[in-house]
């Protein structure tokens, strides 16, 4: 850590992260500068080294016991396991060494267990809930009978308020190991078996002794890491680890005043990425208090819907605005396309490996390992998709909060939420969408403001009026009825007659329940999200919203009560809808306004275009004038008289003339 976080009043402080890029290095012992190929290499080593002892290690306590005494919190003493994961192991005596011959220092012992421990602790959630589903297994594992449920989420720490998708997932990866082995697995170790190690190098598990970072005196956007990496995949002893000095630039959404900490270093394409932690102070979000909320109601091809309710002090609520829409049709169609495709590169791949059957094969090999990486770029695109709509999702929302002078976010909480019973193309599209990384960016981005972000429940939030909660009426939208769907709901009670798009009507439920039930928000001990778990009906009675007065124009009487006024068929053209004001005769004479200017300091200009825009005065008889062909003034019947220039000779027009 570079520097000390000074926190003021109704401050707290946040810590976040950003990705950063090593391109080159510099080998504090010779001198040499490492370009971006020798500096990944050598991250490289170190990391092979790190995922090899944190496999040896995972390999020997990957097991139910092993992985219940580090959730415990306590040693074999009684005494409480320090939080850092590399201390807890030690605490208990797992110990690892590294490959004979190789030598390393603590700190890279340090990061193996650092690793290792940590993806011990998250196995422990999923050992409870795999033994929960296991040990009182349905009848039926297709569908649960509501005894059933109330066993299951019994028999689960903090089952109560599981999403009913996480045990119906358990329980569908147990019925598929059973139809496979005819039996039942023991525990998730049996049913997931080890993990794969990632390589990477959890630098915060280190002390100055082998690693530094602090922030350029002359630039705040820049940071100089310092790290031992080893001049060889296997160092024999400590002359072969050196000291590698590497700037990086920090991204701009690093405040100057944040405090950097030492980051994880991933080697990814040839290139070492950096996950930098900082932590800097936040306004600190308030629990209750709100008097203005902003509901966020989800959706199929309109994603997002948002506006901004006011609680007054009377407990009136009412609505800020109409609300907006975040429409990702085009992005989620792409979506769709990648998938299908993912999905026959499978099909084609695991033809292949049929076709191979375990015979060596070289064209068949070939071939699959083509599909392989084919495969492997067309899941990158979809992941990179979901980040990009997740996090312009969440920015869009943030940002109508922040214009709303909001202090609170209202998510409809969809976790429970499953897409079965709506055809094989809907319940797809709805599997795929990325509700969970939108949730997580947007309270990222709220944090920043100090704006609270708060789950609430769904229910009946599309299906009552938001002004009367009186069950709506769903139809095909007015402006679009050809439009396949049910977007529109009106509202069947005379006094209240409320009509709109079903989701703006949902996000005003969602608002209102938010507001009103501000006391029942608590924060999830597992994962620190504010949430509202229960609808109280009496609250829920109050969570209306009250319909903004409008001045109704008054209606004259408008029967008629005489004959009907007489209308020219050729009405005046536009330019001109009134006579030209009389002026002055001058030397000039009088003539009708028109596209030239007649003041005298251009005449050339206004003899020029005089005999264009207008036409000479008939002098046949019976003759109608119907204009010129390139223009006839500002009507077909006005007629100038000719001018009379006295400092101007006349001179024919290069135009010429139209008589």
């Amino acid at each position: 850590m570079s520097g000390k976080l000074r926190l003021a009043e109704g401050e707290m402080a946040r810590t976040a992260c950003a990705r950063a890029l090593l391109r080159v290095g510099v080998d504090e012992e010779t001198g040499e500068v490492l370009s971006r190929a020798v500096l990944a290499q050598r991250v490289g080593w170190c990391a092979d080294l790190v995922a090899g002892m944190v496999a040896t290690l995972i390999g020997e306590h990957w097991n139910t016991v092993d992985v219940q005494v580090l959730a415990s919190g306590v040693d074999a003493g009684g005494r409480r396991l320090p939080s850092n994961a590399w201390m807890a192991l030690r605490r208990l005596g797992w110990a690892v060494t590294a490959p004979v011959g190789v030598r390393v220092n603590d700190r890279i012992v340090r990061m193996a267990q650092e690793q290792a421990g940590r993806a011990l602790r998250s196995a422990a959630w999923r050992a409870d809930v795999t033994a929960g589903v296991l040990a009182t297994w349905p009848a039926d594992p297709r569908k649960r009978t509501p005894a059933e449920w109330d066993q299951v989420r019994a028999a689960i720490p903090g089952g109560e308020h599981l999403p009913a998708s996480i045990i119906k997932g358990r329980t569908r990866q147990a019925a598929t190991f059973a139809k496979v082995n005819g039996r039942l697995p023991v525990d998730v170790f049996e049913l997931e078996g080890t993990p794969r190690i990632g390589r990477m190098l959890l630098l915060a598990a280190c002390d100055r002794q082998q690693a530094t970072i602090e922030r350029c005196d002359t630039d705040p956007g820049r940071a100089l890491l310092r790290l031992q990496l080893p001049t060889r995949p296997d160092p024999r002893g400590y002359r072969d680890w050196t000291w590698v000095a590497c700037r990086i630039t920090l991204p701009s959404t690093v405040p100057a005043s944040a405090v950097l900490h030492l980051p994880t270093l991933r080697v990814t394409d040839g290139m070492v990425r950096a996950d930098l932690a900082y932590t800097h102070p936040v306004p600190k979000a308030a629990r209750t208090g709100h008097t203005v909320a902003v509901g966020v109601d989800w959706g199929l091809n309109t994603l997002l819907s948002a506006g901004a309710l006011r609680l007054h002090h009377s407990g009136r609520i009412a609505a800020l605005g109409a609300g907006g829409q975040f429409r990702a049709a085009g992005i989620l169609a792409k979506q769709h396309r990648l998938r299908r495709q993912s999905e026959r590169l499978h099909a084609k791949a695991d033809t292949y490996q049929r076709l191979i059957g375990g015979r060596p094969d070289e064209q068949l090999s070939a071939k699959h390992g083509l599909l392989v990486g084919e495969i492997r770029h067309v899941s990158a695109r979809r992941q990179n998709l979901n980040d990009a709509l997740a996090w312009a999702a969440a920015r869009w929302t943030v940002d109508q909060a922040i214009a709303a002078r909001a202090t609170v976010i209202y998510l409809e909480d969809l976790r429970s939420m499953e897409a079965k019973g709506m055809g094989r193309t809907l319940n797809t599209r709805l599997s795929q969408q990325v509700r969970g990384k939108i949730s997580d960016r947007i309270r990222h981005l709220a944090a920043e403001t100090g704006i609270a972000v708060v789950t609430v429940p769904a229910r009946n939030t599309s299906k009552h009026c938001p002004q009367c909660l009186a069950p709506l009426r769903h139809c095909k939208a007015p402006d679009r009825p050809a439009t396949s769907g049910w977007k529109w709901a009106t509202c069947p009670n005379q006094s209240c007659r409320w009509q709109g798009d079903r989701d703006h009507g949902a996000w005003r439920r969602i608002a209102a329940r938010g507001l009103t039930h501000q006391a029942k928000t608590v924060t999830d001990k597992t994962t620190g999200a504010m949430v509202i778990r229960t609808v109280v009906d009496t609250l829920e009675a109050s969570a209306v919203i009250t319909p903004t007065t409008t001045v109704k124009a008054s209606r004259r009487d408008r029967s008629k009560t005489g004959p009907t006024r007489h209308k020219p068929t050729r009405p005046a053209p536009r330019r001109r809808r009134a006579p030209s004001p009389t002026r002055p005769h001058g030397r000039a004479g009088k003539r009708p306004e028109g596209h030239a200017p007649t003041d005298r300091r251009l005449p050339r200009a206004a003899h020029r275009h005089q005999d264009v825009n207008t036409i000479s005065t008939p002098t046949t008889t019976g003759h109608r004038p119907r204009g010129a062909a390139l223009g006839a003034g500002f009507h077909l019947h006005a007629h100038a008289s000719p001018p009379r220039w006295e400092t101007i000779p006349e001179t024919p027009s290069d135009s010429g003339s139209l008589s």
